[in-house]
This record gives C-alpha cells, structure tokens and sequence, in this order.
C-alpha cells in the first residue's frame, strides 16, 4: 500500500451488496510495482476469477497501530467472508478481513457505468510478480520462524495507506449510507452514543455502555473449546465480575462492542495462537487462551471513544473462556489465576 492518493484508478464506486469476479493474477499483478507494495497479498490470489458479494465499502478503516482515530481509504471494499488465512505469513491466525482495490475487481452484474479511468501503472517496467509478492511478505529477509523475522501485510502498512479523517466530517456518514455500509437510523444512534460519551468522559461520568471491574488478581476458566463447539457469552454482569480495574481479564481487555454480544449463542470459530503486530510486524505467541467466535465482530457504533464510528473492518473479538458457557455441558474447571 502506499500514502499516496490514487489519481487514476479503476473506479466502480461499489455498493454493499452488488456481485463481482475477482480478476485475474497477471491483471492484478500488472497493477503492482516491483515490490508489490503490499496493495495485494499472496493470500488472495487463491481468489482469482472467483465471484463474490462486496461486504461493505473501505471508505475508511480504524487505527489499530497507532490509535490516531479513523483513518480514510479510497477505492477499496472488503468482499463478503474473504479473510487472510495467513498461510503466507507465517501461520498468522488474525484472520483479518482483507481489502480489494476497486481496480482487482469487475462487476459480475448489471450495474452504474465505470468511470473512464484507467488503472494506475505499476513503477517498474513489467510490474509485479507472484515471486516478488511472496517475498515481499517479508521485511528483513531473515529465515522464517527465526527471532529476526519480521512480516509485512495490508495491516501492518495500514498507515502508509491511509489519511487522518476525524470522526465529526459529517461527509463520512454520508457516504456510509449511500453505500449501503450502514443504515440511517444506525448513523444517528451511533453519532448520538459518541456525542453522549465525549461529554462524560470530560465530565468524568459514566459512559455506555458502562464497563467496570474492580479486581486485583482475575479469575481463569478451563473449558477445552475447540472450533465447532457451541457456547453462550455470559450475561455483562458475570463478565464484569471477572475484570479488573482495567476492565481485563488476565491482560485481555473486554471491549464496550463485545456487550452487544452478551447472552447470545455462537459456534466456536477458532483458537489462535500466533499473530502478527501490527506495529512491530513480528509474530507473538498468545500465552493464554483466546477465543474467536462465529459472527462476534467489532461493528464500530459502541466504543467509549468515537474514533472508530462504523469502521467496516470488521475485526474479530478475542474472549477468555471464563466469559463463556457450553451450550448443554459444564466447565470442566474454575479457580483464580495460577
């Protein structure tokens, strides 16, 4: 990815919802400069020619490298379902949700006319290749799996291509609901929760919705989930009396978009262990356990902070086993942290 605003570009202005075909490798590739930029990765490639429903538009995405707030994109969408599986870096379980400039792209259907851009021409004379973008993956070039070893991916050079975009331009919201991206009636309550929260938080008042622990050591529950298991989030008032001032558990912080979650069954849709900083690019192991749920994701319309208003990025929620319960079974153990 780079920092610079496209000027000419394939321009589809898609809408969520609408069908298209992922285009071919060479016409990707040819996209792409020498070092591929990281606009593409190695991962996506398996989608090509492939067609697939635009989940929303990535008009803007959150900060989540250094908190600076939202952040505004161009000519990019996120496809329904299609998320890095990590295969080509190193076996990063984050499972990020990945972004399709609009110029990787062709409508499968009917739809408003392209506007008569081109595609952007790579820097170097023959463009990228398939070699070049897998080794591009790799920032500094030592043997995979070894100390030095740094990754490079669409989330770890989200900065370089993206701009500041403050959470009251008004245009923002706009373009939200002409997308489709989100509802009107979702914009107005979101915008009314940020505007509630900023005002307590200078204040010092609650803010919704209201999170707090007030543990000093936190407790740990044993369940032995796996991928497929069914469980229920436990009611917000358990879960808080598992947090700690800094409304964590054992370290992991229990998100205000996680509440909207409380009560509700899902399936059990992974168990990582390793995954990319976004900041660093290299790979941590998780010491403890951390559960990603079927469905469970960030929407963006609840945070204390209304940096991330709407943000389609869709990120995975991470839990403890404590703030779950199998559906028809017991825990098979439960106790303060060893």
């Amino acid at each position: 990815m780079t920092g610079r605003r496209p000027l000419k570009t394939l321009a589809l202005n898609l809408r969520a919802g609408e069908l298209v075909e992922v285009r071919s490798r060479d016409e990707i590739l040819a996209t792409l400069d020498e070092q591929g930029r990281l606009e593409a990765l190695p991962e996506m490639l398996q989608f090509c020619g492939q067609r697939f429903r635009v989940f929303k538009r990535a008009d803007k995405t959150c900060d989540t490298i250094e908190q600076t707030g939202t952040r505004r994109m161009y000519h990019t969408v996120h496809l329904d379902g299609l998320r890095c599986d990590g295969q080509a870096h190193g076996g990063c379980q984050m499972r990020c949700l990945l972004f399709w400039k609009e110029a990787w792209l062709k409508r499968a259907a009917p739809g408003p006319a392209v506007r008569p851009f081109e595609v952007a021409a790579p820097q170097g004379a023959e463009g990228c290749t398939e070699e070049a973008l897998h080794r591009a993956v790799h920032v500094s070039g030592a043997d995979p799996g070894s100390k030095g070893e740094r990754y490079a991916c669409q989330a770890t050079e989200l900065l370089r291509a993206t701009w500041i975009l403050k959470w009251w331009d008004v245009r923002q919201y706009i373009r939200d609901v002409r997308s489709k991206n989100v509802r009107l009636g979702d914009i107005v309550r979101g915008i009314a929760i940020a505007i509630f929260n900023t005002i307590q938080r200078r204040r010092g008042g609650r803010r919704y919705p209201h999170i707090r622990g007030t543990l000093t050591k936190t407790p740990v529950a044993v369940l032995g989930l796996r991928p497929g298991d069914e469980v229920r989030v436990k009611p917000k008032e358990e879960i808080l009396e598992t947090l700690d001032v800094r409304r964590r558990n054992r370290g992991l912080y229990f998100d205000p978009e996680m509440v909207r979650y409380c009560g509700r069954t899902f399936k059990v849709l992974a168990r990582p262990e390793r995954i990319i900083d976004e900041r660093t690019g290299r790979m941590l192991t998780l010491p403890t356990e951390c559960i990603v749920l079927d469905g469970a994701t960030c929407v963006g319309d609840l945070s204390i902070h209304p940096n991330r208003l709407f943000c389609p990025r869709s990120i995975h929620s991470f839990w403890r086993e404590i703030w779950l319960e199998r559906v028809g079974g017991r825990r098979e153990s439960e106790g303060p942290t060893p």
